[in-house]
């Protein structure tokens, strides 16, 4: 199948920067990303996700105009990551499962605004490893490739920010319990972070 001419890179300006690139072929790219997967916000954390591998690999890409394939490559392997790991994930019963209330719902909302404030105490460096490492789950080597450090400043870089996320949340629980203000369903946050 070819792609229209808005939809490839080839053109008299190849963006040499990944900056540049990003900015030049945003729209495309979350495109691509949508015919991948069904769900618009998916579509995001994919191009996300794939925009942050590649930015790992920029400098070896030596014919920019090929970029886009590039990109689209990691997408594609990408998905299929992540529709295996959902798929081993999935058992099939005999038995549905107990849906969740509207309370648990809550909680679990709650329990994630919680962890994005708690997150912004830690500095950009450790956030962004800890992102990479719990959210995107990548191993310890693809972060240090995306982020350009090595495998010994990932581990000890998560180390450090899993002990201050632990900390905050002690913090913040001791407030709630202080000021009177049910600290349930808070315990899930700080086991997650453990």
């Amino acid at each position: 199948m070819t792609l229209p001419p808005e939809e490839t890179c080839e053109s008299s300006e190849t963006p040499q920067s990944f900056e540049t690139y990003v900015r030049m072929r945003q729209e495309a790219l979350l495109r691509s990303a949508r015919r991948l997967v069904p769900d618009p916000v998916d579509a995001q954390d994919l191009l996300q996700t794939a925009l942050i591998r590649t930015l790992g690999n920029w400098d070896g890409i030596t014919d920019k105009s090929l970029a886009d394939a590039y990109l689209r490559r990691v997408m594609i392997n990408t998905r299929t990551e992540w529709w295996r790991a959902r798929r081993l994930q999935e058992v099939p019963t005999d038995t549905l499962p107990e849906v969740a209330s509207e309370e648990d719902r809550f909680g679990q909302h709650a329990d994630r605004a919680l962890l994005m404030d708690v997150l912004s105490v830690l500095a950009p460096k450790q956030r962004s490893v800890v992102v990479l490492r719990h959210w995107e789950q990548m191993s310890t080597e693809e972060t240090a490739e995306a982020l350009g450090m090595s495998t010994g400043t990932v581990k000890s870089t998560l180390h450090r920010a899993l002990a201050r996320l632990r900390t905050e949340l002690e913090s913040r629980e001791r407030e709630w319990h202080h000021v009177g203000e049910p600290a349930a369903g808070h315990g899930v946050v700080a086991a997650q972070a453990a």
